[in-house]
């Protein structure tokens, strides 16, 4: 029984697919005129939980997440590097991609680019021209009429009557909550060099918000499941995408709209001129893992702000430290077979915390004490064969939701080096430079201890 919090309708909803047992999802991708950044991370992170529940829950998801690789942003970045656009967003997209390897985000099904479904965009304006949803310029661009669709407004809860103005924006991007005509389609101009296509209406480029319209309903049809994003997507570019995809089909758009908060870094917004404005790249040379950006990141709940810090990652560093010496205590302790293939009771509620909302804090708040009784359990001797295996399967899926223990070996080969080096001291019995060796690895922030089955070496 999964539960939602629907941005439009405001409040949690039990979640039932257009087609059983199947989930058709969109997200906003990135624009690809820059690295994305931690803000960006903050959505895609929670668009990847989101996906990873659905499929815990048993259903198949589609996903399409589309990349804005033509825009006011991306030509104007291609200009001032003196680039072609499309070598400007070719880098950058691989870019992105590299990011969410790289912090284990499942890839999509499909990322539409938006420079190779233009045929579609201009398909969708010629149906709203038709029906009198749009009106063109002299100047070959092609606005929509926001009068003409009633419920315009609803996602963002404006009053409409309130905030119609005659005004017209050709901007991809505003913040203003008004309601005022946006570009579908941008009549070519000098400065977009290169950049334009061929229209019924004149040679331009498509509006940004056609772009997800056109490129979600291709691929996941005029009727879908859930659509996301961050908050700041809202109001205009979702609520444009639901006036022109409802004005072009008729139909219902999506059935559930899903908004995470804005993330806050260093306890305020994110601003280069602040300097807390970090990308995946600059984190990495801070010696951030994949697991601690990811712990950072899910353990607030989606729907509210939380705040990213540099002061965190040693926190998150022992907290993902825990989890790991856990999973490897348990390791340790399968000495036998086991044919229980039995979950523990504390999986049901940690999943129904997950199922209701994406409640992350209080999902993790769970396992966190089910792994401290099972520490516990560990230390007395008093934990058989069947609880492991029980433990085992639960550390199993939790990772797949958080991601957050490290699965390879993290030992710095510096220090696998001092080890060998030192068991080479001790079967020579050179106790002294075994010694010296030992507290060399532990200045380095490691501990080595011997063991009946090895040497094992853990961080501090």
């Amino acid at each position: 029984m999964l539960y939602f919090y629907n941005t439009l309708t405001r409040k949690k909803e039990f979640f039932n697919p257009i087609k059983a047992g199947f989930v058709s999802l969109y997200t906003c991708g990135p624009t690809v005129y820059d690295e994305a950044h931690i803000g960006n991370f903050r959505t895609f992170m929670f668009e990847d939980l989101l996906k990873r529940v659905l499929i815990l829950s048993g259903l198949d998801v589609k996903h399409v997440m589309n990349i804005t690789d033509v825009d006011d942003k991306t030509i104007k970045r291609a200009s001032e590097q003196n680039k072609s656009l499309r070598e400007l967003t070719e880098d950058y997209t691989q870019r992105f991609y590299n990011d969410l390897d790289w912090l284990k985000i499942i890839p999509a099904d499909e990322y539409p680019l938006a420079t190779l479904h233009v045929d579609g965009m201009i398909l969708m304006i010629r149906t709203l021209l038709e029906k009198g949803h749009a009106y063109k310029e002299d100047d070959g661009s092609v606005y929509f009429k926001v009068d003409s669709f009633q419920d315009y407004g609803q996602l963002s809860n404006l009053v409409f009557e309130e905030q119609l103005t005659t005004s017209r924006i050709i901007s991809d991007e505003y913040s203003k909550e008004t309601a005022q005509d946006f570009a579908l389609w941008k009549g070519w101009k000098p400065e977009d060099g290169e950049v334009y296509w061929d229209a019924p209406w004149g040679k331009g480029r498509p509006g940004w918000h056609i772009e997800c319209s056109s490129m979600s309903v291709e691929y996941l049809g005029e009727h879908f499941d859930i659509h996301c994003g961050g908050v700041d997507n809202m109001f205009p570019h979702h609520e444009n995408e639901i006036a022109q995809s409802q004005c072009s089909s008729g139909k219902p758009f999506v059935n559930t709209w899903l908004h995470s908060e804005h993330l806050m870094v260093e306890g305020g917004k994110m601003s280069k001129s602040e300097g807390n404005f970090y990308t995946i790249n600059e984190l990495k040379s801070q010696g951030f893992t994949p697991e601690n950006i990811r712990y950072q990141l899910l353990s607030g709940h989606y729907r509210t702000k939380i705040n990213f810090s540099l002061a965190k990652k040693q926190e998150g560093e022992k907290v993902i430290r825990r989890l790991g010496d856990f999973k490897v205590r348990l390791m340790a302790e399968l000495n036998q077979d086991s044919q229980s293939e039995d979950l523990p009771a504390e999986y049901k509620i940690f999943k129904e915390k997950l199922f209701i909302d994406l409640d992350t804090p209080n999902a993790l708040a769970v396992f966190f004490e089910y792994m401290r009784k099972m520490n516990t359990k560990i230390d007395s001797g008093l934990i058989n064969i069947d609880e492991i295996v029980s433990a085992l399967l639960f550390v199993e899926k939790f990772d797949y939701i958080f991601g957050i223990i490290p699965n390879d070996d993290i030992t710095p080969d510096e220090i696998k080096t001092l080890a060998k080096k030192r068991e080479a001291a001790r079967i020579e019995k050179d106790w002294a430079l075994a010694d010296e060796i030992r507290s060399n690895i532990d200045s380095l922030g490691w501990e080595i201890k011997d063991t009946p089955s090895g040497t094992k070496l853990s961080k501090k």
